[in-house]
């Protein structure tokens, strides 16, 4: 099947007005559970609450960070994954792997071994289409 890039685009721009604004992201140590459904996993390092603009606007099949993703970490440790919570943290939406820079996660962080009190930003977040 091949999708039109203004398909793809709507797709992608449907993630944030499903998720809403301010969600929160978690990082955890270890890998991610087996899907959204499940109980989360590893040990929580930081939670940032994502601005209320937090993705940009869908362009060519892939989605960006919008603003500023920065939080303190609450432990240490090595991260490996995230979760994405809507704002009044019920419900995980989104997970997948954080890596360092050039590791290919879908988060990117400078540096992946975390110390509590540090503070922890995201320098990329993109997500591509599977048509695109």
């Amino acid at each position: 099947m091949d999708l039109s890039v203004q398909v793809r685009n709507a797709r992608l721009d449907a993630i944030e007005t499903t998720i809403g604004t301010a969600p929160i992201m978690r990082l955890f140590t270890g890998s991610a559970p087996a899907s959204t459904a499940a109980a989360d996993s590893g040990t929580e390092i930081v939670a940032i609450t994502l601005p209320s603009d937090w993705l940009a606007a869908a362009a060519g099949g892939s989605i960006a960070l919008a603003g500023t993703w920065t939080g303190t970490a609450g432990a240490s440790g090595t991260v490996g994954h995230f979760r994405v919570y809507d704002s009044g943290d019920t419900t995980c939406h989104m997970q997948g792997t954080v890596t360092a820079t050039g590791g290919g996660g879908e988060v990117v962080l400078d540096v992946v071994a975390i110390t509590s009190g540090q503070t922890v930003a995201i320098s990329a977040f993109t997500i591509t289409d599977g048509d695109a």
